[in-house]
């Protein structure tokens, strides 16, 4: 009795200390390069479109909305603007996964990884995230989901701030379908993609869900000529 009474404390002390609220979960950038089977029923499930350009090392065959139980999880939390503006997979308040530029860029991608985003100028990229709990009536209707598309190509800059400075749009944040399981709502957004000349360039999804806590996915985007 005895040991039925420890083993089942033990397993209750362990349900809690693993247990994560529905209301603490945190997003990440799903997919890069969303695009819609019917342009004139925009939607982001799996029904409604594909994915053809992924983050970084964005592993294949994952159900949508899942990689916050991964390990690594696939959110990044940064700490501060003198923060990496991609995980290292060391650095944050929450690690995430590596989302480091590689050299070349293009081993990033490919294999049990997504495909790189593979765009022109003036073209349209859509992008797609998992609501986590985040977009239901009772949350802030001016969460926003911000777009830095670096001017240059090159490594990665060492600071978010610099990054920051690329800045080219905002998007809403809970621009998502319907759906019964809120933590796993698909959303996204879509944006023109700037005057580059041809070459591979940083593109961040940054995401701040409370003031000062900002979640970012990286990716790059290969421009070629129009």
């Amino acid at each position: 009795m005895l040991f039925k009474t420890s083993t089942c404390i033990l397993l209750a002390s362990l349900a809690l200390f693993t247990y994560t609220s529905p209301a603490d979960a945190h997003s990440w950038a799903d997919c890069i390069d969303w695009v819609f089977n019917d342009p004139d029923k925009q939607g982001w499930g799996k029904d409604d479109g594909k994915c053809l350009g992924y983050a970084r090392r964005y592993p294949l065959g994952q159900e949508f909305g899942s990689l916050d139980d991964a390990n690594p999880g696939r959110h990044y939390q940064q700490d501060g603007d003198d923060a990496p503006p991609c995980s290292d997979g060391k650095h944050g308040k929450d690690v995430g996964s590596d989302e480091t530029r590689a050299d070349p860029p293009e081993k990033a991608y490919g294999g049990k990884y997504g495909a790189m985003t593979v765009t022109s100028v003036n073209d349209t990229l859509c992008i797609r995230w998992p609501a986590k709990n985040h977009a239901e009536d009772n949350e802030k209707n001016s969460l926003k989901v911000l777009i830095n598309f670096a001017n240059k190509e090159g490594r990665d800059p060492k600071t978010q701030a610099e990054v920051t400075e690329t800045f080219l749009v905002d998007m809403p944040y809970k621009n998502c379908d319907k759906g019964k399981v809120p933590d796993r709502r698909p959303c996204g957004g879509c944006f023109k993609v700037p005057p580059r000349g041809p070459g591979i360039y940083l593109l961040q999804w940054r995401w701040m869900l409370n003031k000062g806590e900002w979640y970012t996915s990286c990716a790059d985007i290969k421009i070629e000529e129009s």
